[in-house]
């Protein structure tokens, strides 16, 4: 298989690594709670699962669909970012439904990607946000994750110093993994910086209704002109706990949305009519369900940093997004982020996502996802305890012999 020309350009899953870890421990009785994969565990919203079922086994919504989505969808996520975000959008030509935001970059980075194509990508960032453009031949230059004006001055850098230059800047608020949140101020500057690098804007809002403190995430899109560079991502995975439903949208600049299509349309024919009707239900319906879901990750969210914090690992609270980034405990730090994921399953049985996942610059860190209801994540906190308490007495132990020899 490495003979593949693109199976050369992909590393090795590491995320792998941890799934064995896990099913090996399983397999030895192990009760894992697991805190690794973004996956989420609560319901969809009722009358979404209603409209699904009374959609479904019918001859004509069980026919091959859209492939840029049916009209009633479109009509309904322009709908969404006008009353969230007040920005016009027309459901025509500037709204197209992906399976899922993780196809629709990979999609869209095989519309617009030459061979040798330089791409800026946050580090750490989600894997599709560089793998995606690393499969359709382009080239990836890291810039920083965090919203700050150090990124500007990196990205900058990064432009001039590239040959070819760039062709499109991805970002990601608030991030995947490290759940840092940009403000609308920070997207004006971003917007400005790529219209002065013609460079190409596409932005990851998947996490845009999982927040806990302060005012809603902006959309770029809020920016004036920012659709003249822009594409958008956003998804019902986590807004709506659809995660395997594989609905998602594609927002913005027509003549890029118009690139997708055409590379859509060869690809698939969108995804089943029932889960596209029933997603329509989801955007139209009513928000109670949307306040649930952030009510139940703010509480799981609370709960990690009181239940760690008594097990001596300090969690800096995240402002959004359903994870909390944070640094390796110093005394493991040396072991890098996969060797202590994979310790962590063996010795506490608790599962995290190694931050070397995300990127080179999250080796120091792990990503815990808020997955696993509160009872299960105080029992993750007293077995991390435990295994430390046990690792300390096992130093004290062989300290001695050590200043002896």
């Amino acid at each position: 298989m490495t003979d593949f020309y693109r199976i050369q350009r992909l590393p090795p899953y590491v995320f792998e690594s941890v799934n064995r870890a896990k099913a090996i421990a399983r397999a030895g009785g192990a009760d894992i709670v697991d805190l690794g994969m973004g996956n989420p565990d609560l319901p969809a919203p009722p009358h979404v699962i209603a409209k699904l079922v009374e959609t479904a086994g019918k001859p004509r919504t069980d026919r091959y669909s859209s492939s840029k989505g049916i009209p009633g969808l479109r009509r309904a996520q322009s709908g969404y970012y006008a009353r969230r975000f007040g920005v016009k959008l027309d459901p025509d030509t500037q709204v197209i439904a992906t399976l899922g935001s993780k196809e629709g970059f990979a999609n869209m980075a095989q519309a617009i990607t030459a061979p040798g194509d330089v791409v800026l990508v946050p580090n750490p960032s989600y894997p599709i946000h560089g793998f995606g453009f690393l499969m359709a031949g382009g080239v990836i230059r890291n810039v920083p994750a965090e919203p700050s004006p150090e990124f500007f001055v990196a990205v900058e850098r990064a432009v001039r110093l590239s040959v070819p230059r760039p062709i499109a800047l991805v970002v990601c608020y608030p991030s995947n993994p490290t759940a840092c949140v940009a403000s609308l101020d920070f997207y004006k500057d971003l917007v400005a910086f790529a219209k002065k690098h013609e460079l190409i804007l596409l932005s990851d809002l998947a996490y845009a209704e999982v927040y806990f403190d302060g005012e809603p995430p902006p959309s770029v899109l809020q920016v004036p002109g920012a659709i003249d560079v822009t594409v958008e991502f956003t998804s019902m995975s986590k807004t709506y706990s659809m995660a395997g439903w594989r609905m998602g949208f594609a927002v913005g600049n027509e003549r890029l949305l118009a690139a997708l299509a055409r590379v859509k349309s060869y690809l698939d024919y969108g995804a089943f009519t029932p889960v596209q009707v029933a997603a329509t239900a989801a955007l139209n319906g009513p928000d109670d369900c949307i306040d649930e879901m952030r009510s139940v990750y703010r509480k799981r969210r609370d709960v990690l940093i009181e239940s760690f914090s008594k097990a001596g690992w300090e969690i800096t609270p995240p402002m959004a997004s359903m994870f909390a980034w944070t640094k390796i405990p110093e005394r493991f730090r040396h072991l890098g982020s996969l060797e202590f994921a994979k310790l962590l399953v063996e010795k506490a049985s608790v599962a995290v996502a190694p931050g070397i996942g995300f990127g080179e610059h999250g080796d120091d860190y792990v990503r815990i996802a808020l997955v696993e209801n509160e009872q299960r994540i105080r029992q993750s906190a007293r077995n991390i305890r435990r295994f430390f308490d046990d690792r300390d007495k096992s130093l004290d132990n062989v300290a001695p012999l050590t200043r002896s020899a």
